[in-house]
Formats: C-alpha cells, sequence, structure tokens
C-alpha cells in the first residue's frame, strides 16, 4: 500500500515561513522542529518569495478587477441565453400556476381574482 502524503493548513505553512525568514535556525532545524522534509518548507519559501512581487503590483489589482468584470458580463450573458432557451417553458409555467390560481378561487369570484 502507498504511504499516505501529509496536508498541511495554510497556517501551518505561513507558520513556518515565518520561521524561515527569521533565519535564525537552519532550513534542516526548521524542517526536523515541525517534522517536515527540507525540500518542502523550501518550496513553501520559494512560493511565498515569487508572491511578494504582486502584493506592491497595482497592475495585478487592475487584472483583478477587469476580470472580474468579464466574469461578470459572461455570467450576465448566460442568464440572459438561459432565459432565453427557457422562455416558452416559463410562460408555460406561468400560465399553469394562473390556471391552478384561478381553481382556487371560488366561480362567484372569478372576476375578482387577481392573476399571477
Amino acid at each position: 500500500m502507498a504511504p499516505v502524503r501529509k496536508t498541511y493548513t495554510t497556517e501551518f505553512k505561513i507558520k513556518v515561513v515565518k520561521e524561515i525568514l527569521r533565519e535564525e535556525k537552519s532550513l534542516s532545524q526548521i524542517a526536523s522542529e515541525y517534522g517536515t522534509h527540507v525540500n518542502v518548507i523550501s518550496r513553501w519559501r520559494d512560493q511565498v518569495l515569487a508572491g511578494f512581487p504582486a502584493l506592491f503590483d497595482d497592475r495585478v489589482a487592475q487584472d483583478q478587477a477587469a476580470k472580474e468584470a468579464e466574469w461578470e458580463r459572461e455570467r450576465e450573458g448566460l442568464y440572459a441565453e438561459m432565459l432565453a432557451d427557457n422562455l416558452p417553458l416559463v410562460l408555460t409555467h406561468v400560465g399553469l400556476l394562473e390556471q391552478a390560481h384561478l381553481r382556487t378561487v371560488p366561480a362567484a369570484d372569478y372576476d375578482t381574482a387577481e392573476v399571477l
């Protein structure tokens, strides 16, 4: 049977990377202390360091805002397409609801019954 891979929480990874960035201990000491392998914590450190420039780059925020606006337009288009494709079904459903409502209203009140 294959060994089960360990998974680590984000909080744990952050804690370990903070320890690495303090540079008070060697990678081997930190890996041993936290029960991980040096290669694993090195990869975490490299991921954090690679992401730092994006934290201070306004272009990233602008790109994210543009992506979100595009997603919103796409979502609205999909909703409109779904409604157009299903409009006959929706109208039929509304018609059935109206009929059911009229059936529940006494015959004397048909003239005053509100239609959905």
